[in-house]
């Protein structure tokens, strides 16, 4: 191989490599779009199905348990998207939501049991 070769395989594979990137970004650039109106989707609905002040309740708790609020708010989604809400949720309805599901998730974490095979 020659030098002249050479330099034209290296133009060739930064060429190639531009073009992998480009169509990266454009790929990236689609999903962080998907996200973002996913993100919009998410608030509409929120918005139509709680109260400002359960709004505001459901945002600080976001702050400090990111992972827990978004469960809550996916149960919350579902429970919309089928119908089964009638009105909008207060900021006490939210309070003994959030106060059934940590409830219901001490019992199902709380103790270790074990279970043996045969009689004892």
């Amino acid at each position: 191989m020659s030098y002249d070769e050479d330099e034209e395989l290296k133009e060739l594979l930064e060429k190639r490599r531009k073009a992998l990137e480009a169509a990266a970004r454009g790929q990236n650039l689609e999903a962080k779009k998907e996200q973002e109106r996913i993100a919009l989707e998410r608030e509409y609905i929120l918005r139509s199905i709680l109260t400002e002040e359960a709004r505001e309740r459901l945002v600080r708790l976001k702050l400090a348990r990111p992972k827990f609020a978004t469960m809550i708010e996916d149960q919350l989604i579902l429970l919309a998207r089928s119908g089964r809400l009638a009105e909008q949720i207060t900021d006490e309805q939210l309070k003994e939501i959030l106060r059934r599901f940590l409830k219901s998730r001490r019992n199902k974490s709380g103790n270790i049991i074990i279970k043996r095979k045969g009689g004892i």
